[in-house]
Order: C-alpha cells, then sequence, then structure tokens
C-alpha cells in the first residue's frame, strides 16, 4: 500500500515506518517543514493549508501528529496547544480527504485512553461512555474532527492508546532512571488502574487495523492485563532487580507536575481490547514482567 503518515518524528511514528518499509509499503510522510525527499509533503493546520492534489491515491493515511501531552506543565497555553494540534490538523486532514476524488480507504487516527477520563476499577470496553475532565473533552473533539472522512465513506478507526511501553520514549523512558537508581515507587495509592501496551504490539496494531476492514470506530490499544500502578512498579523492580522503596504521594506528584498529575499519574482507566480480541488480534507481550524483560533486554 502507499501510506501517509502524520507525526513521523515521534516515538511512535520513528517505530511504525521502518516496519511498515519492510512489508513493502511505500510511506509517505506529511511534515510541517519541507525536506529534501520527493516522497514527503508539507502542511499547516495553523493555517490551513493542504496541497489536495498530492493526496490523490492513497491507500491509507496513519495520523499521529498532536502536541506531546506529557512534555511541560499545562499552562493556559500549552493546554490551548494540545487542544489546537489535534482538532485543527484532524480537521483539516480530514476534510481534504473528503474531497478528493481518490480518498485512502482508511484514516487511522489517534487517540487516547484519556477519553474514559478516571473510573477506578470499571471495566472499559469501546463501548463505554467518556468520562470527565480535559483530557476527555480533547479526545471527544479529536475523534469527532474525522467525521467528515466517515461521511465520505472512508474508513475510519480510532486508536485509544494505553501507556504505550518503549525505551525510545514516553513514560516507561522516563521511570527508568529513577528505578535503576532504586528510587522508584508507587504513585498516590498505587490502586489507579494502568492499561498499557509495548511498542511492538502497538505496531502489530496499526498493521492490523490497516488491512482489518471489520474494524472502525474506537479500539482500544492496550493489553488485556492492565495493572494497578502498585503493581506496575513491582513488577518494574523485580525486572531492573531493583528496591520500589520510595513512593510519591499524590500531593507531591501534584507539586512536581501540576495539572497533567491526575491524568496522566493518578487517573484509572482499566482497559478491555474488546475490538481487537474479536478479530482475534494476538498479542506477543500480553503480560507486563515479559513485556519489560523484552524492551529492557534484562534477564
Amino acid at each position: 500500500m502507499t501510506v501517509l503518515i502524520t507525526g513521523s518524528t515521534g516515538f511512535i511514528g520513528s517505530a511504525l515506518i521502518p516496519v511498515l518499509q519492510r512489508e513493502g509499503h511505500t510511506v509517505k510522510r506529511l511534515l510541517r517543514s519541507p525536506t529534501a525527499s520527493a516522497q514527503d509533503l508539507v502542511w499547516d493546520p495553523a493555517s490551513g493549508q493542504l496541497d489536495r492534489s498530492r493526496l490523490e491515491g492513497l491507500d491509507a493515511v496513519i495520523h499521529l501528529a498532536g502536541e506531546s501531552i506529557a512534555e511541560g506543565r499545562w499552562t493556559l497555553g500549552k493546554k490551548a496547544r494540545i487542544r489546537e494540534s489535534r482538532i485543527q490538523g484532524t480537521s483539516l486532514l480530514s476534510q481534504t480527504l473528503a474531497g478528493l476524488s481518490l480518498p485512502p480507504k482508511v484514516l487511522v487516527s489517534a487517540s487516547a485512553m484519556g477519553y474514559y477520563g478516571d473510573r477506578g476499577s470499571e471495566i472499559l470496553s469501546e463501548d463505554s461512555n467518556s468520562g470527565n475532565g480535559f483530557l476527555a473533552e480533547v479526545c471527544r473533539e479529536w475523534e469527532a474532527a474525522t467525521a467528515p472522512a466517515v461521511e465520505k465513506g472512508i474508513r475510519v478507526v480510532h486508536l485509544r492508546f494505553s501507556l504505550i511501553l518503549s525505551k525510545a520514549g514516553g513514560a516507561l523512558a522516563k521511570m527508568l532512571l529513577p528505578f535503576r537508581m532504586g528510587a522508584g515507587g508507587r504513585i498516590g495509592s498505587g490502586k489507579q488502574y494502568w492499561s498499557w501496551i509495548a511498542i511492538d504490539d502497538l505496531i502489530s496494531v496499526i498493521l492490523h487495523v490497516l488491512i482489518s476492514n471489520s474494524l472502525q470506530g474506537p479500539v482500544n490499544v492496550a493489553t488485556p492485563n492492565p495493572v494497578t500502578n502498585a503493581e506496575f512498579t513491582e513488577v518494574l523492580g523485580k525486572v531492573l532487580k531493583r528496591p520500589t522503596l520510595f513512593p510519591m504521594p499524590a500531593f507531591a506528584a501534584r507539586l512536581a507536575f501540576g495539572e497533567m498529575a491526575d491524568p496522566l499519574l493518578l487517573c484509572s482507566a482499566r482497559l478491555q481490547p474488546s475490538r481487537l480480541i474479536a478479530v482475534n488480534f494476538e498479542f506477543q507481550y500480553p503480560e507486563l514482567e515479559g513485556a519489560l524483560h523484552h524492551l529492557l533486554q534484562v534477564d
């Protein structure tokens, strides 16, 4: 297939592109700045600039672009960038694809488990209602922005990412130093559920979604085995062979990280990947300990 990717320089896109190319697909990148490659396209979501003619005849679009939610404190300006980067980009892309003579068959658009908000021990399938809070609002608007593509008849899939485990980026990469120094510990009560997926399985999910015509709408991108933060802490310490004796109370997390501490660290989301299970998707790393051994390459 010929696949267009936004957010190609992030740690998901960087891991995905080589796999797509090894599978024989042609990859085009949609970037904010021009490059020397003839395969790359340029857009500017803020000003609504996107050359429609160069999007004709694509087989698939994978839309991963958006302001990082985990970098920097959530000032009013940061929150505006988080929202606008997702809504403006998704809206522009969807409207442009809907106006093509030869639109792609599928649009795979990132979303997040923040859609569900803080839900305690409730098991959350793709049919569960949205929650409350800033990230839940952003995710609802983010997904809704694909409406023009849906109305055009393009198969649209919303990947509701859980905690993505990778040494190259994300939460695990940030946790490794303190845990390796023996300074790791549970966060808050430790009872909050952390749904998660290894980067390898996430890439496999995206490949599966590209070719599985029965998948559309929201898809929970998480293993069937979420763990509490306390369990995550214990397993990571065990894999690294380090003690985990330094808990971070909720108030300390809020002091250190500000408003984003609650939705990113203290909130509980117990996802069930019902739609992946229904299409018999096989996870390579369904259990946390095995996934961490693989990702961290430790015995």
